[in-house]
């Protein structure tokens, strides 16, 4: 009886497939940017001063934008031999919450270390 069985399962056809293509959509050239939906963006700048230790810029962006310690001493050594520089990129809430901290966290500190916001152009 086995035998049958395999007789019949070698017999059975199997339902041909047919090739499916996927609908293409057109492409149109859009700046994402410029999409409804998007905020516009704002940079958070931090700004040099001649009181500041620059170890403790460092710990300000460390601990309170998160960037790494490879990033944030590029960021306060800018600042430094700018004047200013770019921390972050951030939608308008966010810059404006991260700036309130770190200003808030600098002057607890006893340090007149500023930051501020720009639209990003």
């Amino acid at each position: 009886m086995t035998m049958e069985l395999l007789a019949l399962h070698a017999q059975t056809v199997e339902a041909p497939t047919l090739p499916v293509e996927a609908p293409t959509l057109p492409v149109e050239a859009t700046d994402v940017s410029q999409e409804a939906g998007y905020a516009p963006r704002w940079y958070v700048l931090v700004h040099n001063d001649d009181v500041t230790p620059f170890e403790y810029v460092i710990k300000i962006l460390l601990q309170v934008f998160l960037l790494s310690e490879e990033i944030a001493e590029h960021v306060a050594q800018t600042a430094h031999n700018e004047g200013q520089a770019v921390v972050v990129v951030r939608p308008r809430n966010e810059a404006e919450r991260l700036v309130k901290v770190a200003r808030a966290r600098a002057r607890l500190d006893g340090y007149p270390l500023t930051f501020s916001m720009e639209q990003e152009p």
